[in-house]
């Protein structure tokens, strides 16, 4: 029996006041040209690192965010795919609420690090947005405003929504 290989990460449904989330824009790169994609803040969970600590350190990095306490995990993203995560067979995401008063971004990381990591930019998006949106870009998971609308609408769930790619 095999073992599969899943790249663990933690991620970060960071929602404001206004309930908008705040979504970083990757541009990853492929033969057929950039993908654009949009995604939560977050990373790899470290040997060694719980994904709370791997939570906190990558919302310092990326967007600057300090989290005291313990956010709840709302979701979970499964996905083995060849080549999805580089050196991993898939990736297994852990995604947790943090509610926030809205600010402007700027972490840690210098924008060379941020470029390197793929990062382009960032946005606070409404639910109404992100429903409409209809652009090359992508969302990840792909479905994000079904489980962000059932969040904001019902709050934590009692336990880990499973999420598709």
């Amino acid at each position: 029996m095999s073992t599969v290989n899943l790249r663990r990460s933690a991620r970060a449904v960071v929602v404001d006041e206004d309930d908008r989330v705040l979504l970083l824009r990757l541009a990853i790169p492929d033969p057929a040209g950039t993908i654009a994609v949009w995604i939560t803040p977050g990373g790899g969970v470290e040997d060694g690192e719980t994904p709370l600590a791997a939570l906190r350190r990558e919302l310092r990095e990326e967007v600057g965010l300090a989290v005291d306490v313990d956010p709840p995990q709302v979701w979970r993203q499964e996905i083995v795919a060849a080549g999805f995560a580089p050196g991993h067979d898939g990736v297994m995401n852990d995604y947790f609420l943090v509610r926030t008063a809205s600010f402007t971004p700027r972490g840690a990381m210098s924008d060379e690090e941020l470029a390197a990591e793929h990062v382009i930019g960032w946005r606070w998006w409404s639910l109404s947005e992100i429903r409409e949106h209809r652009g090359p870009e992508l969302f990840s998971p792909r479905d994000l405003a079904t489980p962000l609308t059932a969040l904001i609408a019902d709050g934590v769930p009692t336990q880990p929504v499973p999420l598709g790619l």
